[in-house]
């Protein structure tokens, strides 16, 4: 069975540890993730750019808020479902979490 992201270019963190080098990871409070490689930042900001670009393209050829509101629903939905998908196949399993596990505190506390 194929790790999740090969497809997209996911490397591991070396030979000898065979762990997966994630581009999202869990975010520390609430579900969801955060960017945690250059490919992961560089995935925020092309979502974030074409977000703007919609929205100024929008709002340049509507004539009321109402038309940029209606007329970015949609590519916004789709672009945020898309990655959605993209952080769902290149992160770690998301989960509910209120702070770091106490695994994540007591290998901190190894490493410093």
């Amino acid at each position: 069975m194929e790790e999740s992201g090969e497809g997209l270019g996911m490397g591991y963190d070396s030979e000898y540890t065979g762990h997966m080098r994630y581009w999202f990871k869990n975010k520390y409070y609430g579900w969801g993730w955060r960017p945690a490689t250059w490919q992961g930042w560089l995935i925020m900001a092309v979502y974030v750019a074409i977000v703007v670009w919609i929205f100024r393209d929008v709002d340049s050829q509507s004539h009321s808020g109402s038309d940029t509101l209606i007329g970015m629903v949609v590519p916004v939905i789709l672009l945020t479902v898309a990655l959605i998908v993209i952080c769902w196949k290149t992160g770690e399993k998301p989960e509910w979490r209120w702070g770091k596990k106490k695994s994540e505190i007591r290998n901190s506390k190894h490493e410093s």
